[in-house]
């Protein structure tokens, strides 16, 4: 088996796990297209980084955690001699859905969200729009319906994988991972009703709010044109879950009590 390596830094951990993958005869490669499997050597951000690329190359992807929460990755560094079952695949695998996005002629791909941010000017009005391709929110057009307008900081667009992410700081709900869906929360609302809500992803969400700053998962860009879309995308992101850890068991031990 051939296996790609993306580790957040070359330290004790990233030693012993290139020392048991050669225990076990995993080939390691320097392009991510060569290899078999994905392994990331972090937290979920380091997921993140690598994620986007192994959905486009079609690589099944393990995380090894070294960071607090890692919702994503699955493996702990206290397990690191559960690596054999990649030879055998002996792991269960969660397709998780990607967000295209795009604006200022460029696409963009998020596996956790887009954040629509307010710059140093005065309170921006966001306006969600689903379906459509023009710019007139006319709600008595069911292919063109404006869902929300709200004076806020900002918003956030997840998916369901985001939805343990910064959409959970800002008031979100968790969605099981697995579904299909856009969730969208807006950050500090000027209004005395604050709930998410979640849209199905047969219709592309439109988001029009001026100038304001977009992050799209970890990368940051300047929006000057009026409109961000969204859509989901035709790749998806296989996580391993090699240890047999389910969602609800993150969770359950994650969530439910003091970080590490």
């Amino acid at each position: 088996m051939k296996v790609f390596v993306y580790a957040r830094e070359k330290d004790s951990v990233y030693e012993s796990v290139m020392g048991r993958l050669s225990q076990i005869c995993a080939t390691t490669v320097e392009n991510i297209s060569d290899c078999d499997v994905v392994v990331t050597i972090g937290g979920d951000g380091t997921i993140l980084k690598a994620g986007i690329p192994a959905a486009k190359s079609g690589k099944p992807l393990l995380g090894i955690n070294t960071g607090r929460l890692g919702f994503m990755a699955t493996l702990e560094t206290n397990e690191l001699d559960k690596l054999e079952r990649l030879i055998k695949k002996d792991y269960a695998v969660s397709r998780r859905m990607i967000l295209e996005v795009r604006f200022n002629g460029e696409v963009f791909h998020a596996l956790n969200d887009v954040v629509l941010q307010r710059g140093e000017e005065r309170l921006p009005e966001f306006t969600v729009i689903r379906g459509g391709s023009g710019k007139s929110g006319n709600s008595a057009n069911s292919e063109n319906t404006e869902v929300m307008k709200v004076r806020a900081d900002g918003v956030i667009i997840s998916t369901p994988t985001g939805s343990t992410a910064y959409s959970l700081s800002a008031g979100g709900p968790i969605v099981e991972p697995e579904l299909e869906c856009f969730l969208v929360t807006a950050l500090n609302p000027h209004t005395l009703f604050n709930r998410s809500m979640i849209f199905t992803t047969d219709k592309p969400l439109r988001i029009r709010a001026g100038d304001v700053s977009v992050s799209v998962d970890f990368n940051r860009e300047v929006l000057r044109s009026d409109e961000v879309v969204i859509t989901k995308s035709g790749e998806v992101l296989d996580l391993i879950d090699i240890d047999g850890h389910n969602f609800y068991d993150s969770i359950h031990n994650k969530l439910m009590r003091s970080l590490k």
